[in-house]
């Protein structure tokens, strides 16, 4: 199905899951931002809830409310045949995201989420990947702080440094800020999951063509003091570094080898071997059931940090790349970064996949690969900072 075809569905961008917290959060920024004239919409289970939250929006007439539902998947295939783009914030996604995948890639919509699961990502590619090619849907997952800021980081570093060579970039992750519940009891579930993780991924592994003439590879590094940014560099188990090595697989502008790897940047060495040591007692508590439902309750979904944490949180990536004889440091850097800087990442790559012309693309691509210029000056106008630190 070409885009042209597209044209005449309801809207150009429905939030799906639009009463939750991150949801309201990118309802109140597309309300704030879209330009005159994207047709857009709210969607989730609860009609009565969504139109309250329409009342409470600057402008919110103009925007549609359509009930849809996990557990009922034909409201999840009317909700993809309505909209040119569908965002969804409904996780845990391994749980609650596939049957609106598998509706968007076999309607050629265009679907994005949030996640930061490995195994949904690895699913979803070994099953819908295919079909999202043959329709032209684009399946992009991440597109919040899991992983916007490293993918388009990376993309950013890399096209600062010479073509056609071996390329090596690390990156290294400060931040100040507070988690959702939401955004817990994913992690724990995915935590929970390790088994399934490594099949999934293996299973990827299998369906996935092999690269001819490139490598491109994301390692887990030691832990170690990195001098180039002062700090202890702690290896980070997040999703990142897979979204940024199939960004390299996908785009030879990575160079003919390519590695990365992500950090934690600790100033203080107590600080760090604190670190290691709590997030170890998290994952092995994890393992237990009773401790899992412990720990959910400590932080339900649903609730999150007021506006005054999140006015103080911040985050910042640094990116030191190397190649060719030449050495680059760059920084994407910008305010709280799970819920403000989410919702305006994600709110802006739903409107550039809605609205601006990008280079061709369909099945499961990451944001470097199906937005890459497009949403990087995006992001820099709504305050996001992409800059250049040093080059040498």
């Amino acid at each position: 199905m070409s885009r042209t075809n597209r044209a005449d569905r309801p809207y150009d961008i429905v939030l799906f899951g639009a009463t939750g917290f991150v949801g309201t959060l990118t309802a109140e920024y597309l309300a704030a931002h879209a330009p005159e004239g994207l047709r857009w919409a709210i969607a989730g289970r609860s009609e009565a809830k969504l139109r309250e939250l329409r009342q409470r929006l600057p402008g919110g007439t103009d925007v549609g409310v359509l009930r849809a539902d996990v557990a009922d998947p034909a409201s999840l295939r009317a909700l993809a045949e309505h909209a040119r783009v569908v965002a969804t914030t409904v996780g845990p996604y391994v749980t609650y995201g596939e049957e609106l995948v598998a509706a968007c890639a076999d309607t050629g919509t265009d679907c994005l989420d949030l996640t930061g699961e490995p195994e949904f990502v690895d699913l979803t590619y070994v099953r819908h990947d295919a079909r999202a090619r043959e329709t032209g849907a684009r399946l992009v997952h991440a597109c919040g702080f899991d992983s916007v800021p490293h993918d388009l980081g990376v993309y950013f570093t890399v096209r600062r440094l010479p073509e056609g060579v071996p390329l090596r970039v690390d990156g290294f992750v400060t931040a100040d800020a507070a988690f959702s519940g939401g955004t817990f009891a994913s992690a724990l579930n995915q935590v929970a999951r390790g088994r399934r993780m490594i099949a999934a991924a293996r299973d990827r592994g299998r369906h996935e063509p092999r690269l001819i003439g490139r490598r491109v590879s994301a390692p887990t590094g030691a832990p170690r003091f990195a001098p180039e940014v002062g700090a202890w560099a702690l290896p980070l188990p997040t999703i990142d570094a897979q979204v940024v090595r199939r960004s390299a697989r996908a785009l030879e502008r990575y160079g003919p080898d390519f590695r990365y790897r992500e950090y934690a940047a600790v100033r203080r060495l107590p600080v760090a071997v604190g670190g290691v040591a709590a997030v170890g007692a998290v994952l092995a508590a994890a393992q237990l059931p009773p401790a899992r439902r412990w720990l959910s309750a400590r932080l339900k979904p649903g609730e999150g940090p007021g506006p005054e944490k999140r006015a103080k949180s911040w985050f910042r990536v640094r990116f030191v790349g190397e190649g060719g004889g030449r050495r680059v440091c760059t920084e994407v850097a910008g305010g709280d970064p799970g819920y403000g800087e989410t919702a305006k990442m994600f709110a802006e790559s739903a409107m550039s996949l809605a609205l601006d012309d990008l280079p061709p693309s369909a099945g499961q691509v990451t944001t470097a690969v199906a937005m890459g210029d497009a949403l990087t000056e995006r992001l820099r106008r709504a305050g996001i900072t992409f800059r250049v630190v040093a080059t040498r």
